[in-house]
């Protein structure tokens, strides 16, 4: 069925559209943010500047490594301590448009237009930013199992929004995803050739176990001419586009593609198809650990530019030829039929397409969803929810997180979830944007911000007949840029309720410790007792601390709580008699042998039982989950803490400069969950006050500083930066800063004012 598309749908979703307007522009871009954009600045009647080096034994500009251009060797070394000897110049470093803001020079994602482009691609140190930092986290059931899938197309006027910018944006009210534990596989779409994921969507759907595809796309009359160009020129071209591919999803660590093409083929080109299909399938799940190719519903065997809306005998050549089928948007009942017999085993690999936006003749879009999604599970196909940012453009920024948790609410009894099969698990359910930027419970920094790198592990969003409501808060929070707000209903007669946070499948620790921070809103927050219950699937070897079988089953346990940190455990547990800016800390242990971990619950109980019903309101600012043996593991320490890339720029007044540069360090992979970058200020005299700041987070080992504004040394003088790394643990647990990384800038005007 071929399909006619108004101008306004043609950006949308595959099928339509290869504009895309130009990405906008935000008011600024995380913390540090320098008095000026970073350029080629001059001040007349100023002298010119150069960079020189002060080495131990000489002085000079080093070489450059490929992999960091412009970075410096350390002039002493002394504890984990880098002391660098910079001299100032404001001559132009341009860096790489590609990979780097041309305006600040803050890192950016981007994507590859035409086969020139991709078949020129090769990594540098560059790319680093750009790399995903966070590996695919595992829970069940995994991708591979005949479970029915939900695939999300990402498609939000044309990509490359804010979310190209890598260290994040002061973006008001941003759209982001969140419901990760009801969907299997995240798509990232635009029209550009080659669409690279932005890194914050990888890092942030990997934390919650989704992969994320990437997309290739060819459409139109420009298309036609690319697959002339890699499909008819022969297996040597074809798979020299497959292979680079696989090597594009491999380098920036993302899990496979999205293979759109939507132009007619040639007789050759139609039939290199398949078997480009096939080669690039296999070089992917060659290169990327259960890495997926999908290929979107549109052209037939014969080169005929056709949407089906179904699997069957005309498209089946392609499905058979990769990892999955993403069928068109415009089918009914009888197609889905269809689909199911031909499909046969591999029912599950076809994703049944759901335009949201209800373009075209489909079952139902919008909050009316579900109607396609009761179809499609009717007929155990997988579902493809292409464009759900509907909620954020059709009905605005203001409301989006009301009307997001009632989308995805409406689609709850068609989405199976998914359970954590791995601990640590510590989240302070951050979305990765706020309105404020909270530590320990205290406001750090106001403004708005937006990075979906720094997205905590989600929970479970549920909502039940108007008594059980969990949903985000902005205005509070203990870490982070929101907590997740708990309002419910105790029946008369109940003295409790339970709220599923988070679902298990693996086993249990011999020992756990458990962490709870928490705040009760209200007049009548005083009423109420708040705890967790943590339960366990039905077993005969499941016994808990006492080794007695445990009746119920569904085993529930209540962990004992912990008022006073057992030795060893200061760090842990130095808090748990008491809270800090109105937030209680509550620490438990729990002891189990041969358990299965099944969900972990939120009890909140009355201390009277009442023949009144009672209303309630939580706020969840942390939970953590740990096995007790690896809390006692001592943390690595931060090193090799180098600077590259330095830029100086003239600042706002004569008395100060703006600098940029580029951060790297050592710490072994995965065991961070971030890095926090401070400055403690800058002295050019001694006993100067010093002032920290936060300047952003990493969530890979570098960081880039973009406009720093530090004072200008007087003739003769240096000035001394200081800036710290602390790496953020996944158990949360706190760092000495002893094994903080730690660089000492030490920078003076050069003598002479050569340039």
């Amino acid at each position: 069925m071929d399909r006619q598309l108004l101008p306004s749908e043609q950006k949308r979703f595959p099928g339509g559209g290869h504009g895309r307007p130009g990405p906008g522009r935000g008011r600024g871009r995380g913390w540090g943010r320098g008095p000026v954009p970073l350029g080629s600045v001059r001040v007349p009647g100023r002298r010119a500047l150069a960079t020189v080096l002060a080495r131990p034994g000489g002085a000079g500009l080093p070489r450059a490594s490929s992999r960091s251009p412009g970075s410096f060797q350390p002039a002493a070394e002394s504890r984990g301590t880098t002391v660098l000897h910079e001299s100032i110049s404001t001559r132009p470093q341009p860096l790489p448009a590609r990979q780097f803001d041309t305006s600040t020079t803050e890192p950016v994602s981007f994507f590859l237009s035409g086969l020139e482009e991709l078949l020129a691609w090769q990594p540098d140190g560059n790319d680093d930013f750009n790399v995903a930092a966070v590996p695919l986290a595992q829970r069940q059931p995994p991708l591979r199992s005949r479970r029915p899938r939900t695939l999300v197309c990402h498609d939000m006027r044309g990509g490359y929004l804010e979310d190209r910018f890598i260290q994040g944006s002061a973006t008001r009210n941003p759209y982001v995803f969140y419901h990760w534990r009801h969907i299997d596989i995240f798509v990232y779409f635009s029209h550009h050739t080659v669409t690279i994921p932005p890194v914050c969507w990888t890092n942030a759907a990997h934390r919650n176990g989704v992969p994320v595809l990437g997309t290739f796309i060819t459409e139109w009359t420009g298309g036609e001419k690319v697959c002339e160009a890699f499909l008819a020129a022969g297996a040597e071209a074809y798979r020299a586009v497959s292979d680079q591919l696989a090597r594009i999803a491999q380098h920036y660590r993302f899990d496979g593609w999205l293979i759109n093409i939507e132009n007619t083929l040639s007789a050759v080109a139609v039939e290199n198809l398949p078997p480009f299909l096939r080669h690039l399938t296999a070089q992917v799940h060659s290169a990327v650990p259960g890495g997926l190719v999908i290929w979107y519903d549109s052209v037939l065997e014969n080169g005929t530019l056709r949407w089906q809306n179904e699997l069957n005998e005309q498209n089946r050549v392609f499905f058979d030829a990769c990892d999955g089928l993403f069928v068109n948007y415009n089918w009914k009942e009888e197609h889905l039929e269809r689909t199911r017999r031909l499909a046969g085993h591999r029912h599950a690999d076809v994703y049944i397409g759901v335009d949201v936006f209800a373009r075209g003749d489909v079952v139902g879009g919008g909050f009316d969803s579900d109607k396609s999604l009761s179809l499609i599970r009717k007929h155990s196909l997988s579902a493809a929810i292409f464009a759900p940012g509907w909620v954020y453009e059709h009905l605005g920024e203001e409301n989006f997180l009301q009307n997001e948790n009632k989308f995805w609410g409406l689609l709850a009894d068609y989405l199976p979830t998914h359970s954590i099969c791995t601990l640590p698990l510590a989240t302070s359910f951050s979305l990765g944007m706020g309105t404020s930027r909270f530590l320990t419970g205290k406001e750090e920094e106001a403004g708005p911000w937006y990075n979906l790198s720094a997205q905590e592990i989600q929970p479970l969003y549920t909502e039940s007949e108007g008594q059980l409501i969990t949903s985000c808060c902005l205005q509070d929070a203990w870490c982070g840029g929101s907590s997740l707000r708990v309002q419910g209903t105790i029946p008369p007669g109940e003295e409790r309720v339970a709220i599923r946070l988070f679902s298990f499948q693996m086993q249990a620790p011999p020992k756990l410790f458990l962490n709870l921070l928490y705040k009760m809103e209200g007049p009548h927050h005083d009423e109420f007792t708040v705890a967790l219950e943590l339960s366990t699937w039905h077993s005969d070897t499941c016994h808990d601390g006492d080794v007695t079988p445990l009746p119920e089953p569904h085993g529930r346990h209540h962990p004992r709580l912990l008022p006073a940190p057992p030795p060893g455990l200061s760090k842990l547990l130095a808090a748990c008699s008491h809270g800090s800016h109105g937030w209680t800390s509550r620490c438990y242990e729990l002891e189990l042998q041969g358990c299965m971990l099944r969900d972990l619950s939120l009890l909140v109980s009355r201390h009277q039982s009442s023949p009144q019903e009672t209303r309630f309101t939580c706020l969840l600012g942390e939970v953590r989950v740990l096995d007790a043996a690896s809390v006692a593991a001592s943390p690595p320490q931060v090193q090799s803490l180098t600077a590259s890339q330095l830029w100086w720029q003239e600042g706002p007044d004569a008395q100060q400069l703006s600098l940029s540069l580029t951060l790297r360090w050592a710490f072994p992979p995965g065991r961070a969950n971030h890095f926090r970058v401070l400055s403690l200020g800058t002295r050019c005299r001694r006993g100067q006050p010093q002032q920290p700041q936060l300047l952003g987070l990493a969530h890979a080992c570098l960081f880039r500083v973009v406009g720093l504004a530090v004072p200008r040394p007087a003739a003769g003088q240096s000035c001394q930066l200081e800036l710290l790394v602390e790496p953020v643990m996944p158990n949360e647990l706190p760092v000495d800063p002893d094994r903080w990384g730690r660089l000492v800038l030490v920078y003076s005007e050069p003598a002479g004012g050569s340039s």
